[in-house]
């Protein structure tokens, strides 16, 4: 099977898709989309790795704790964790970063076992020798610092930004680290995000769906799923002024570079 569009980063492994995954998963197939799951948490993980491994083709894992997680009383067990990320098709370490928006108790203290937490996937990611998918929500600048602080730490195709948020400012400065970054169905309905994007390199750009979440027009008030990236892509061409083929190409060659030869 041929893959000529990807979904970088969605959820198929999660509960929404209990009663459908296997048609879902088809369904973007059938499309020529390939898919990666990450997870949020050790089960989530795990569960993205078993996916994975029931495709012969197309679909990957990424494995990670997400932020949010770490204020909920979620530990990353570093061997565990190590051990996943040795399985063929995982491809990333994450969803990791930070997240100020949803912190609930002591905003100094949480922040501290974030950056922590964080800190240990950087180093898994390191001794794996595979990339970072990195979420971000209300620390930007806060990120960038603690990335910068630990750039020696870093690989040399360090990572990817999901559902990149920030300005075209913060974009460069991410740029200049080495990272890629992922958009996905906001771009259809909202232009707050043109300004990074027309900034970011085309080489630096990845589609993502983030399914469940975040439907793109013109799928609004439905569950969002992997074929939908197809949207996604339609308008990053558009952005970028180039033909949706073009913008599909350039996508599959970042994908690539960043994940790796399991993508050849």
């Amino acid at each position: 099977m041929k893959f000529v569009h990807i979904d970088a980063h969605t959820h198929a492994q999660f509960p929404a898709y209990d009663a459908d995954r296997s048609e879902v998963i088809k369904r973007a197939q059938e499309a020529g989309i390939a898919i990666v799951n990450v997870g949020a948490d050790l089960e989530s993980s795990k569960d993205a790795v078993r996916v994975a491994h029931e495709f012969p083709e197309g679909v990957f894992a990424i494995i990670g704790l997400h932020p949010t997680e770490t204020e909920a009383g979620g530990e990353f067990d570093y061997e565990v964790y190590k051990s996943l990320a040795e399985e063929s098709k995982v491809v990333a370490i994450g969803e990791c970063g930070l997240d100020y928006f949803h912190i609930e108790g002591n905003l100094g203290d949480a922040k501290i076992q974030q950056k922590k937490i964080f800190l240990r996937h950087i180093e898994l990611a390191k001794e794996a020798g595979k990339p970072l998918m990195i979420h971000c929500r209300n620390a930007m600048g806060d990120l960038i610092e603690f990335l910068q602080d630990n750039k020696a730490k870093l690989n040399a195709i360090p990572g990817i930004m999901h559902f990149f948020t920030g300005t075209a400012e913060e974009a460069e400065a991410l740029v200049a680290l080495g990272f890629y970054f992922t958009f996905g169905g906001v771009i259809t309905f909202s232009n707050d995000y043109n300004a990074a994007i027309g900034r970011i390199p085309l080489d630096r750009i990845l589609s993502e769906t983030d399914a469940p979440y975040v439907t793109p027009a013109p799928y609004r008030g439905k569950r969002n799923e992997p074929l939908y990236v197809l949207e996604v892509e339609r308008r990053l061409a558009e952005l970028r002024e180039v033909s949706t083929e073009a913008m599909a190409a350039q996508i599959m060659q970042n994908a690539k570079r960043v994940f790796g030869p399991i993508f050849e």
